[in-house]
This record gives C-alpha cells, sequence and structure tokens, in this order.
C-alpha cells in the first residue's frame, strides 16, 4: 500500500476495528480538530479533512473492502487522480452522509424539521400539615392555579398554517461553512416546516389557558419541614403541545402543642409532683401513636432526660424508629395550707446539703 495514506493510523485504529468504534473514534477526533472550533488554525484544519477522508472510507463497507484487499484508495495517489472532495460527502453524495455526525458534534440533526415543543414550568407551592399527619402520611385535597393545554387548538397555538416559503417544509436550510454545508434551524419557521398563517383565537397562540385544579396530594410519612413533593406532570402546560411540567409542593409541618421534632426523634417536657422525684413513681405520657408508661426513678433530679426508645418516627431507611426524650419539671403547689408547709419544713430539714453551694464563691 505503498504512496497510499494509512487511514487506520491517521484515526489511530488497529486494521480489525469495529464500525462502531470507527465511528467514536471520529466522533471524537471531529470534535477536537473541527475548524470552527478552532478559527484561524491551518494546522487543526487540515487534521480535520485528513480524518473526515479517513472516516469517509473506513466506514462505507465497500469502500473499506477495496482499501483493504487492494490498496486503493477513491482520494487520488494510488487510487486514483484528485483529491479528497469533502462536498459530494457532505451533501450526501454516493450514500455517504455526515449529517448525523455533525448533528452529534454541533446539537443538530439533519433528518426533519426541528421541533417546536417546549416543556412546561414547573410551579411552587406551600403546603402545611400536623405534626401527626407528618408521623402517619395523609392525602390531602388542595386547590392551586395552573396552565393547561388549549383545547381547540390542542396545545399548539395554531389554527391554520401552511408550509414554510423558506425552507419548503424541511425545517432547516443549508450554509457553507469552510469547506463543508452545515444545516441549521430555518429562521422563518423555527424549525417546524410551518408558517402560522392564524393563531388560536381560544389562547391567543399560546396553546394554554389558565384553570384552578384540585387534585388529591399524597404526602408520605415522615416527611419535615423543608421536604418537597414532586407531582410529575401537574405543572403548567407546555408549548407547542410539549410535556408539562411539575407541581413542587414544599413542606411546613405546624408546631405542635407539647411535642418537639428534632430529626427522628421527639422531644417533650413531662411535669412530675416533687413526691413523685423524690420516692419514684409510675407515670403515663403520651407519644405521638398513643401513650405509655415510664418509671420515674427515686431521686430524679428537675431537667433530668429520659429516653423511650422506638417512639419517634420511622426513620428514612425504613429501618426501626427514632427514640422520644423526655425531659421531667419538677411542679410544685403554689398555694398550700398549714399542714403542707409544715410537711415542707421537715423536707427542708432533711437536706443534708447545700444545692447552690460554691455557685456565689
Amino acid at each position: 500500500m505503498a504512496g497510499v495514506k494509512d487511514y487506520y493510523e491517521i484515526l489511530g485504529l488497529q486494521k480489525g476495528a469495529s464500525a462502531d468504534e470507527i465511528k467514536k473514534t471520529y466522533r471524537r477526533l471531529a470534535r477536537k480538530h473541527h475548524p470552527d472550533l478552532n478559527p484561524g488554525d491551518k494546522a487543526s484544519e487540515e487534521k480535520f479533512k485528513e480524518i473526515s477522508e479517513a472516516y469517509a472510507v473506513l466506514s462505507d463497507p465497500k469502500k473499506r473492502e477495496e482499501y483493504d484487499n487492494y490498496g486503493r484508495s477513491p482520494f487520488g495517489e494510488a487510487g486514483g487522480p484528485g483529491g479528497f472532495d469533502f462536498s459530494q460527502f457532505a451533501s450526501g453524495a454516493g450514500g455517504f452522509d455526515f449529517g448525523d455526525i455533525f448533528g452529534d458534534i454541533f446539537g443538530q440533526t439533519s433528518r426533519g424539521p426541528q421541533s417546536m415543543f417546549r416543556r412546561g414550568a414547573d410551579i411552587s407551592a406551600n403546603l402545611e400539615i400536623s405534626l401527626e399527619d407528618a408521623f402517619e402520611g395523609i392525602t390531602k385535597k388542595m386547590s392551586y392555579k395552573r396552565e393547561e393545554p388549549c383545547a381547540p387548538c390542542q396545545g399548539t397555538g395554531i389554527e391554520s398554517s401552511s408550509v414554510c416559503a423558506k425552507c419548503m417544509g424541511s425545517g432547516k436550510i443549508h450554509t457553507s461553512k469552510g469547506f463543508f454545508r452545515v444545516a441549521d434551524r430555518c429562521p422563518d419557521c423555527g424549525g417546524t416546516g410551518r408558517r402560522i398563517t392564524k393563531v388560536c383565537p381560544s389562547c391567543g397562540g399560546q396553546g394554554k389557558n389558565h384553570k384552578t385544579e384540585s387534585i388529591n396530594v399524597k404526602i408520605p410519612a415522615g416527611v419535615d419541614t423543608g421536604s418537597t413533593v414532586r407531582l410529575r406532570g401537574k405543572g403548567n402546560a407546555g408549548f407547542g403541545g410539549g410535556q408539562p411540567g411539575d407541581l413542587r409542593l414544599k413542606i411546613t409541618v405546624s408546631p405542635h402543642r407539647i411535642f418537639e421534632r428534632k430529626g427522628d426523634d421527639i422531644l417533650i417536657s413531662l411535669p412530675i409532683t416533687f413526691p413523685e422525684a423524690a420516692l419514684g413513681a409510675k407515670a403515663d405520657v403520651p407519644t405521638i401513636d398513643g401513650s405509655t408508661r415510664m418509671t420515674i426513678p427515686p431521686g430524679t433530679q428537675g431537667g433530668q432526660r429520659f429516653k423511650l426508645s422506638g417512639k419517634g418516627f420511622t426513620r428514612p431507611s425504613g429501618r426501626g424508629r427514632g427514640d422520644m426524650l423526655v425531659t421531667v419539671n419538677i411542679v410544685v403547689p403554689r398555694e398550700m395550707d398549714k399542714e403542707a408547709r409544715e410537711a415542707a419544713e421537715k423536707l427542708k430539714a432533711a437536706y443534708e446539703f447545700d444545692p447552690r453551694k460554691g455557685l456565689c464563691s
């Protein structure tokens, strides 16, 4: 194959490379050396021509077989007169088309009109629930305003249209960039291939109308303030029949009368009497899902905290529950009769230490 370019070496491939490997390698090299991405760089331009020539041969089964077996290139040198003519391949002559490759590089496509469809915007709303609802999960009914597809035009915003005269319905126009042609979206029709002759009078061409919608929202158990629940397809309608957006609900859990939540744990302050603290007792404690009985040991101090395991919220992993943390608050009577005062005096005499000793030293 003396005098014939080594197309495999140009692409950095072995002779037995698969069609997918050839295509993938060309995409990578074409993106790196494309003249539009390297303006004024003659070396990149020549490299791009070289790898495009190699790809034009190796991606065509017949040309590749002839090249492998007989060492002939269709682009001059040992294979015949004339150099590499990119234009015949860029235009699709000879059954070869770079359109899909350039589409991957530039985000364009050579197949059919460009779509004008656009996804609808998301809607954000706030939803307040109780702590019990957050613990158990709940289905709540709510109303909100959203944009829905216009029924008369089926969300297109168009009552009538005609074939675009500029692109003749293809949705694209071809322009020359250097030594090859690129398909761009038609500026007159926006790539749809059609020109609007009359907008829909019902929606004024927007393809959507406003309405108030009522839905049942399922709030899962375990949500907390700041959690977001997303309802797919319940947002605003898309443009031109595009997919609707989503409804995003930001959850706020309202404060509870006796409980406080901290992560998966629940905190509560439990009032007890002095005799219960001093002598010990059994006390009923309210929980998020009922009540339970806990033991108050003798000599319990005010502010002391106890843990009731597994009485909190279900953990996000679904494995077990958090705890309830009970802080005891010793309550003394505001008014006492003579006997109660005498009993308190006796208790005062029973203290063998000063609990405030050292605070003021």
